[in-house]
């Protein structure tokens, strides 16, 4: 006992702990430097006009017409649906998320089966700790996004177009395929909001339930009730960020709405498709204590305390990079709020090796699920239960 106490100091298993982590992201690096690979023939150099249309050399045929949105009868515009925004969009111009182009009256996805990101990466990486864990998930981004985040950590894909981007030609059908190769259980769509790549979403979505491949999404959560529910049809699990929880946090760091969000997270819970919340926090932003409880305590009583809430630590970028990365006690204080609160399931996430980064059993208070950052090294929960208590835990287990 004496030998191994003299063994396991605390810098042999914080040293250990780091070689575990090393050792996950260098397999994962490997993952999709074989992907890459695969998908090499398919790729596509950005077109140097940025005043022209991506559309343009492409025959309409090979393009996929938007889903909701309406036709106007003056001067060919067009009114989208998909989200909040409701842009009304004149002949040879494009939507806010700059991913929506009306050519002669028609409006077009432009990114459709243009994917600038493909990867693999383990399901806690969106995060989504309730679902398959230790699993991978293959994910898909565009250029693009509806919101225009100052803080967004994916700027280069969500705030260019598609002009200023690499990219694969991808059709939905070789998505499904490149998943099935790589046994991989779940396709996830992501980095970018998949709200402004709907159609491509969808489409593999459908694809996806007839293979019996599971489909993630990670979202603003912006979109309109038509679009969602359509959507929902074909999905099993979403992850929402719930960016803050004023609408002047919305407005000035996402140019954005807070309401459209919440009336979103509240039809994913009533849809019964399984949910996970994000809560980026940011000093002097959004981590006022009376905002997160209030935020708290609006989950519990519209979405349930087993609704899942993971804090994550901001760090700087884009156009916040003048505010420093969030206190590690910062985010403490939000995790025992929302504990107070009665939230069953908090997490605090891009804080590597934290205790708060596993996940506990809310009845007998032990670890059901122990991480390091995205690396999981326990999974206690059986047949969807706590196999210390038999606590019924809710997720997506198979």
């Amino acid at each position: 006992m004496q030998i191994l106490k003299k063994v396991f100091t605390p810098f042999t298993l914080v040293l250990l702990i780091l070689i575990v982590v090393i050792v996950c992201l260098w397999q994962g690096n490997l993952d999709n430097l074989r992907l890459q690979s695969k998908i090499s023939n398919m790729y596509l150099v950005q077109g140097e006009d940025m005043n022209e249309s991506v559309t343009s050399a492409i025959p309409k045929d090979l393009l996929r017409e938007a889903m909701f949105y309406q036709k106007l009868d003056k001067d060919k515009k067009v009114k989208c649906q998909l989200c909040f925004r409701n842009c009304i969009i004149p002949e040879g111009k494009r939507g806010v998320c700059r991913n929506r182009e009306n050519q002669d009256g028609v409006l077009y996805n432009i990114v459709y089966a243009k994917p600038s990101a493909v990867h693999i990466d383990p399901v806690e990486k969106e995060p989504q700790l309730h679902m398959l864990p230790g699993t991978d998930i293959l994910c898909l981004g565009t250029a693009g996004c509806n919101f225009q985040c100052k803080h967004c950590q994916n700027w280069h894909l969500s705030q260019r177009s598609i002009e200023e981007m690499s990219y694969y030609n991808l059709p939905p059908e070789e998505v499904i395929e490149l998943a099935l190769e790589k046994k991989i259980p779940t396709i996830s769509f992501t980095y970018n909001d998949p709200i402004s790549f709907y159609e491509y979403v969808y489409d593999i979505a459908k694809l996806a339930q007839a293979e019996g491949l599971k489909i993630l999404w990670h979202s603003n959560g912006s979109i309109n009730p038509e679009p969602l529910k359509e959507l929902l049809k074909y999905t099993d699990a979403v992850t929402i960020d719930l960016k803050g929880f004023t609408e002047k946090f919305y407005r000035k760091a996402s140019n954005a709405k807070l309401e459209p969000v919440l009336t979103t997270l509240k039809a994913i819970k009533e849809e019964g498709i399984w949910l996970e919340i994000v809560n980026l926090v940011i000093p002097t932003m959004n981590d006022d204590p009376k905002d997160i409880k209030r935020m708290c305590e609006w989950i519990k009583e519209n979405l349930g305390a087993d609704t899942p809430l993971h804090f994550s630590r901001f760090s700087p970028a884009y156009r916040m990079t003048h505010l420093p990365s969030t206190p590690i006690k910062t985010l403490e204080k939000a995790y025992n709020t929302a504990k107070k609160v009665g939230l069953e399931y908090v997490t605090v996430g891009n804080v590597p090796g934290h205790k708060y980064n596993s996940t506990f059993c809310p009845q007998c208070g032990k670890c059901l699920i122990k991480r390091v950052h995205f690396q999981v090294l326990d999974n206690n929960i059986i047949n969807g239960k706590c196999k210390y208590c038999g606590y019924e835990i809710p997720g997506v287990w198979e």
